[in-house]
């Protein structure tokens, strides 16, 4: 078959094309190439030669086939090293090129780079392929599903027609996929039904109307529904619709609450059954009068308990949560609407306000993830033999810049250089770490923080003091419950959640050891750690 040379402006004339066309095509940051029948290069712009950069002048591939470009690209070096031999690689390479095979492809570079390949005939019998540099797509893409897979939530997003774009693993595994056999476009209905179909969840007997209710959640605005699994799992379900006319499904794991109040229902239903049981048959009426209005007051108590702890955490979530997001909305919101007008020390000052507030509730949802890991027994204790010395080093580094903002001396000259305990290194770390930060809150301008340490009998006495307002020994007992801050000037100190101290005890104890606080108002304040020796 005859060569084609590259477009020329005078050709481009003669075929009656802008003589512009070339260098139009070769301004484009997509490479073209153009194929005839026989799958031979007859033609492809300037930006080919940029993307393959080792390959020789464009000039000089014409005529060259869709395979022999695919060898040059092995033999140079262009692509990543192929997971088959260099035949097999151009024969799977080369299937783009057939009817029905007109998906887009990606191709690893060396460099680590990903190139598009998208193919389509031509209305002559050939080919063209357009060649496109999507690393940063890519990438992006690839990292949106690296957080989505890391959330303890489960997550699934939807395209405007309700077909899947993206989901965790977690969400695949509460429907009965693993994620390689989910597939992606498949509708919501499609996929609900197949774990359904699978027996992932509880639906009373009546499918079609679980069914029913499920879909009707999904398709509102804001839609909210718990369901329940047959291994006794319940999950919150949230739908929302996106922006782009999507839809995003949030599922949240609710077993614990799911729980409780399902056995406050049968406690009901149980006091309901003999309260009429005892309309019935009247006997011993006041001892069982007695005995229910006990057990009300009892449930009465238990709900009051739950609603004051409830609270609690809605307040103080509420609170400490949207402080700092607050802070990094509002930030950002100046950085983002009228980014010109700032000088290059008020950028530095508004990202060092951005950090600070991302740092503040990073530390939140930490302290309260390690509680409820600590509550229910899946602390992943490490026991070791550590040494106090170095826990306390790295604690110091986490707290040293703090301490110096407020002028605070930090003086751990008292500890024993030499002594060990046997402990979980990241638990203890944490738990100096805590209270060398409460120390630093609480602590005025200029004041002290004393760290010591010592053998005491078979125990490691740890005591960090500082020299602050102190706390009333009324409310001694109550700042080691979650969310309480009493005494200590509360009112000028707003950067905690009243998660610190709880925290040190519930780790001091899980190790085998003992946490207790000491206070003298206006002499200062002591927390005390004892863990076992090594």
């Amino acid at each position: 078959m005859s060569r084609v040379a590259l477009l020329s402006a005078a050709e481009a004339a003669d075929a009656g094309l802008s003589p512009r066309l070339p260098e139009a095509l070769d301004a484009l940051r997509v490479a073209i190439t153009l194929f005839d029948s026989d799958e031979r290069l007859i033609y492809c712009n300037q930006h080919f030669n940029f993307l393959f950069r080792s390959f020789p002048h464009r000039d000089s591939l014409t005529g060259l086939t869709y395979a022999d470009m695919i060898r040059l690209e092995v033999e140079r070096g262009e692509v990543a090293h192929p997971d088959c031999d260099t035949d097999s690689y151009v024969t799977r390479r080369s299937e783009q090129l057939r009817d029905g095979e007109f998906l887009p492809r990606d191709v690893h570079m060396a460099d680590g780079r990903i190139i598009e390949i998208k193919a389509r005939r031509t209305k002559s019998g050939g080919w063209i392929a357009l060649w496109t540099d999507v690393t940063q797509a890519r990438h992006g893409a690839m990292r949106q599903e690296d957080l989505v897979d890391l959330s303890a939530d489960a997550f699934a997003f939807w395209d405007r027609h309700d077909r899947l774009l993206l989901c965790n693993t977690a969400y695949a595994e509460i429907h009965g996929f693993s994620p390689s056999d989910l597939v992606m476009k498949s509708s919501f209905e499609e996929l609900l039904r197949k774990a359904v179909a699978r027996g992932r969840f509880e639906t009373d007997g009546d499918t079609e109307s679980w069914v029913g209710r499920r879909l009707d959640a999904h398709n509102a605005p804001a839609g909210a529904l718990t369901v329940a699994t047959p291994a006794g799992e319940a999950f919150l379900v949230r739908d929302r619709a996106t922006r782009d006319g999507g839809r995003a499904t949030v599922l949240t794991n609710v077993t614990d609450r799911h729980r409780v109040e399902s056995a406050l229902t049968e406690q009901t239903r149980a006091l309901e059954r003999t309260r009429r049981a005892l309309a019935k048959t009247q006997v011993h009426a006041e001892r069982q009068a007695g005995y229910l209005a006990d057990l009300t007051k009892r449930l009465g108590e238990a709900e009051a308990e739950a609603d004051t702890a409830k609270t609690a955490l809605l307040r103080t979530m509420s609170h400490e949560l949207k402080t700092p997001l607050n802070a990094i909305i509002g930030f950002a919101g100046l950085l983002q609407n009228v980014p010109y007008h700032f000088t290059e020390a008020q950028v530095a000052e508004y990202a060092g306000l951005i950090h600070g507030a991302g740092r503040n509730l990073l530390k939140l949802i930490t302290q309260i993830l390690d509680l409820t890991k600590i509550s229910s027994g899946r602390y992943p204790w490490r026991p070791a033999t550590v040494s106090i010395a170095s826990a306390l080093w790295t604690a110091l580094d986490e707290t040293r810049a703090r301490a110096a903002a407020k002028s605070i001396v930090l003086d751990a000259g008292d500890c024993e250089s030499d002594l060990c305990v046997r402990a979980d290194e990241a638990a203890l770390t944490s738990i100096l770490a805590q209270l060398i930060d409460n120390a630093v809150s609480f602590t005025q301008e200029g004041g002290e923080v004393r760290i010591s340490s010592r053998r005491d009998g078979l125990c490691a006495r740890i005591a960090v003091s500082d020299n602050g307002p102190g706390v009333e020994e009324a409310d001694l007992s109550r700042i080691l419950e979650p969310f309480e801050q009493v005494g200590r000037n509360v009112n000028t100190h707003r950067d905690g959640a009243g998660l610190g101290l709880p925290l040190v005890k519930g780790l001091a104890e899980l190790q085998g050891g003992a946490f207790r606080v000491e206070s003298w108002p206006g002499k200062g304040f002591t927390a005390i750690v004892q863990l076992p020796v090594a």
